[in-house]
């Protein structure tokens, strides 16, 4: 039976309300947190450390506390453009990705700070994969792209197990959403031969055995294939960690599998804008607006939503507003900021709809609500050990935790 650890993908140490969810999550009995150096660049690990201020060192002792490295964004690119780190594969404009001896030890050294520790407990290259999809692009032969992709991994677990004699970590291993991919797959990672690497390199450092102990990878109840590997993983004696148990992708489509109650006020703040909007001037807003309305169930899920808010939405009302004198723009302002949070939550209502119907023979007879029949189903896999979920307000920690009971 697996068990719930705090995912921080968007936590930052700026938001109270993550702190406390932080410490809620900690005494509710959550013994694992899971980051990345790159999680919020940087302010998610310093969220993790105020948060366990607050815990004597006996409770803190208790808590694991995993980091990753890879991805250099950020601050990271800032520094990389000043004076390059080594090996540096460039993905995309503003992401690129090294899993370099030397990066790695500038980001595990960053890291302990942040998290104000002196050890990590577990450190993980985080989607070393990158190579692949890097090397393809480059037309490199595939078997080329592994068997140099192989070299780097092999390159930095020797450097990871010196790390280990060292004392700044007690363990090491891989996330990867490559793990997850079919065998058959262009960017599949194959596994098999990592503790093959592991007993190499813990050799090479001096090492009784190897300290290669996690595995990281997306499971969910529509993205299945990655079992296999967590299978391979508990054959092996490794732990095994998955991520985005909520957030699921079949074929081309993405889906919340997570259910939204119908928000209450928002047919009175839709009114109350397209009042304030009926004028001449403001037609081009209006007709959006009214756009938006008719259209609130289309959207496949919530993040299509988010995307075509910042690349349409947004764009067109700031158009619409900058005519307006300083007074009225921020009056009108107040009317769209509430009406778009209500129209928010009413897309997220309208997406859980349409998910349930959509994936009603996966669901089987579970009648409880979405998220909580995609987490049980993780729940009860005997090869998975932790279910990373995010958990960024007290409330959802208290939801979480319920389900767990």
């Amino acid at each position: 039976m697996s068990t719930f650890a705090f995912g921080t993908y968007r936590v930052t140490d700026q938001n109270p309300q993550h702190i406390q969810a932080i410490i809620e999550a900690v005494e509710s009995g959550v013994r694992l947190i899971d980051t990345s150096s790159n999680y919020m660049d940087g302010a998610a690990e310093k969220a993790i450390a105020k948060a366990l201020r607050h815990f004597d060192e006996e409770t803190r002792k208790e808590v694991e506390i995993v980091s990753k490295f890879g991805y250099i964004q950020g601050s990271n690119m800032k520094l990389h453009k000043e004076e390059p780190f080594e090996d540096v594969v460039e993905y995309s404009e503003s992401c690129f990705h090294s899993i370099s001896k030397s990066f790695m030890l500038h980001q595990l050294e960053q890291s302990l700070l942040r998290l104000e520790l002196t050890q990590l407990d577990c450190y993980l290259l985080h989607n070393p994969e990158y190579y692949i999809l890097h090397s393809l692009n480059k037309k490199m032969p595939h078997d080329e792209a592994l068997d140099k992709m192989f070299d780097r991994i092999f390159d930095v677990f020797v450097a990871l197990e010196e790390q280990v004699k060292n004392g700044t970590i007690k363990s090491y291993g891989i996330s990867s959403n490559s793990f997850s991919k079919a065998h058959n797959d262009i960017e599949f990672l194959p596994y098999e031969d990592l503790l093959t690497l592991a007993d190499k390199a813990s050799e090479i450092a001096g090492n009784e055995t190897h300290h290669f102990t996690t595995i990281q990878l997306p499971v969910n109840m529509l993205e299945t294939e990655g079992l296999k590997c967590t299978s391979w993983a508990k054959e092996n004696g490794l732990r095994v960690l998955v991520n985005r148990p909520l957030n699921a992708q079949e074929g081309e489509f993405m889906y919340r599998l997570a259910e939204y109650d119908e928000s209450t006020e928002y047919y009175h703040h839709l009114n109350e804008l397209l009042d304030v909007c009926d004028s001449d001037m403001l037609k081009p807003l209006y007709n959006m607006i009214e756009q938006l309305d008719e259209n609130k169930h289309k959207f496949g899920w919530i993040g299509d939503y988010d995307s075509f808010l910042y690349s349409q939405i947004i764009p067109h009302i700031q158009k619409a507003l900058e005519e307006l004198d300083k007074q009225s723009f921020e009056t009108l302002f107040t009317y769209v900021d509430m009406f778009l949070q209500e129209y928010r939550k009413m897309v997220s209502f309208e997406c859980a709809k349409s998910t349930r119907m959509q994936l009603k023979e996966q669901l089987g007879e579970c009648s409880a609500s979405l998220q909580e029949c995609a987490l049980k189903f993780l729940l009860e896999r005997e090869s998975i050990d932790y279910i990373l979920i995010g958990m960024r307000k007290p409330s959802y920690v208290a939801d979480i935790m319920a389900i767990k009971k």
